[in-house]
């Protein structure tokens, strides 16, 4: 086995913007498989590290965490895997061994504290890439933004070879992500109301999710008026321009109460938006904050004596609180059978070399999930 070259996009430093260049890729040592990549999603939390809101443990490092791909290496002494598997990446490592993985809790395993290192989990950590010479870090020990790349099999789970590689890649990190951010974090009941502050690429999932909950209402909250429309199409039965709007409808529907779970799914999220939410809900219910804003953002300003006397629960969700070996293979099938919508999420498909153009159109609201399209 040898490694390869292959081309990818960096970021050289934060902030910064991403670059096309050729890379040297290691070949995989035991434990690990060498992918061809097929899709990438354009998950915000890469932007998030390109505007330095997610702080990055080395650079150069190498994009993407939301992805699909083909092995055509697999490393010495690992068994259960073969050439040609097609396989779909969580981005959060499972071991199925350890404490959290053995109460069902795989998302949040241990070894997802090292996810913002780049490198292996050795001491002192090894990398698979190089740019130069120069070590380069795998964003979540991924690098989906690579034509191919090299990842440990606790973050492939194997798909069946007919998968669209190109949508289910969003199986990896966004349609997870919200999906089960209603249906694990906030877990409404049949009737609900629910609010989505955000309906993105992660907050349309989350809205796929309470459809599935059997939600009454579910109202989607967007400035862009084209991620609205969209929502209403994934199952949304109100939307709205603003949260304080969606709090007044939402007490319209329940003597004046409130939601029974607002789901933050808000790109850039800051402490106003928890705040809100926090506001939106009713007693002894839920607000659900997933969207991810800058680390050092610690101003959150919550009454203390509502939490207590209302008993309002503020509950965070990592990857929809899912277990990625079995809720990837459900998801999977729960789209086969027309349950959750993956092709209609991807507005729009780009070339490696047109990342920066994607992120644009992200921002720019023309996006609901833009996907990296590398073939097959």
């Amino acid at each position: 086995m040898i490694g390869v070259k292959t081309r990818g996009a960096v970021l050289r430093k934060a902030p910064g913007a991403y670059e096309v260049v050729e890379l040297d890729l290691a070949e995989p040592l035991q434990g690990e498989l060498m992918m061809k990549m097929v899709g990438s999603g354009l998950c915000h939390t890469d932007d998030h590290v390109a505007t330095g809101d997610m702080p990055y443990g080395i650079h150069p490092v190498c994009g993407g965490h939301e992805g699909a791909g083909i092995v055509t290496q697999v490393g010495p002494h690992t068994a259960g895997w073969a050439e040609g598997d097609h396989v779909v990446f969580s981005f959060l490592p499972v071991c199925g061994k350890c404490r959290w993985c053995a109460h069902g809790m795989q998302n949040l395993r241990d070894r997802g504290a090292g996810l913002l290192t780049g490198g292996r989990l050795t001491d002192p950590p090894t990398y698979r890439m190089s740019l130069e010479g120069r070590h380069v870090g795998q964003f979540f020990d991924l690098a989906t933004f690579s034509e191919y790349t090299t990842v440990d099999v606790d973050n492939a789970v194997e798909v069946p070879a007919d998968a669209p590689l190109e949508t289910v890649c969003l199986l990896g990190c966004g349609a997870g992500t919200g999906w089960g951010s209603a249906v694990n974090s906030a877990n409404p009941y049949p009737g609900d109301t629910v609010i989505v502050m955000g309906v993105g690429g992660i907050g349309m999932n989350a809205v796929q999710g309470a459809v599935q909950t059997g939600a009454g209402n579910i109202i989607a909250v967007d400035p862009v008026a084209f991620k609205r429309e969209t929502a209403k199409q994934f199952g949304a039965t109100h939307t709205t321009e603003s949260i304080d709007e969606a709090t007044d409808l939402a007490k319209q529907f329940t003597n004046g109460l409130g939601a029974d779970a607002t789901i933050v799914t808000v790109d850039v999220t800051r402490p106003a938006h928890v705040a809100q939410a926090f506001d939106s809900i009713r007693k002894a219910e839920t607000v659900v904050v997933t969207g991810v804003g800058n680390a050092n953002d610690l101003d959150l300003t919550l009454s203390i004596f509502e939490m207590t006397t209302y008993q309002k629960r503020l509950q965070g969700s990592l990857f929809g609180a899912s277990n990625p070996t079995a809720d990837i293979p459900w998801l999977l099938e729960t789209c086969r059978e027309g349950l959750l919508k993956l092709d209609e999420l991807v507005t729009s498909r780009y070339q490696v070399d047109e990342i920066n153009r994607g992120y644009a159109d992200m921002h720019a609201g023309k996006d609901i999930r833009g996907v990296l399209d590398f073939g097959q």
